[in-house]
């Protein structure tokens, strides 16, 4: 929140409610924690295919692809969570800002 200190101060100072800068910033990290998530288990299971198509070529002896959906699923989920309770307190903090003080920073 401090890199966007003047940009919140903005947005208070054009009427946006405390309320809505809280909200705001808790719709973002959920957005970009569930990016990652989603990502990262994208990434797993395309890398986890090839693992195994590979395996099964060979005499490594795993021919069969199990791909865990409701263990994936539960991380995206537990992934969401976390970006909110990560931006608990710097919502807060935004939303007290000085509105004055935060437009006058560079």
């Amino acid at each position: 929140m401090t890199e966007r200190t003047r940009e919140i101060g903005m947005l208070r100072a054009l009427g946006m409610q405390r309320r809505e800068i809280r909200r705001m910033i808790r719709y973002e990290a959920v957005a970009v924690s569930l990016f990652g998530a989603l990502l990262g288990v994208g990434a797993g299971v395309l890398l986890g295919i090839v693992l195994q198509r590979a395996m099964a070529e060979g005499d490594g002896g795993m021919e069969v692809l199990a791909i865990p959906g409701a263990r994936l699923a539960v991380c995206v989920a537990a992934a969401a969570l976390i970006g909110v309770l990560a931006a608990v307190w710097p919502a807060r903090r935004a939303a007290r800002m000085d509105v004055l003080q935060a437009v006058s920073t560079e």
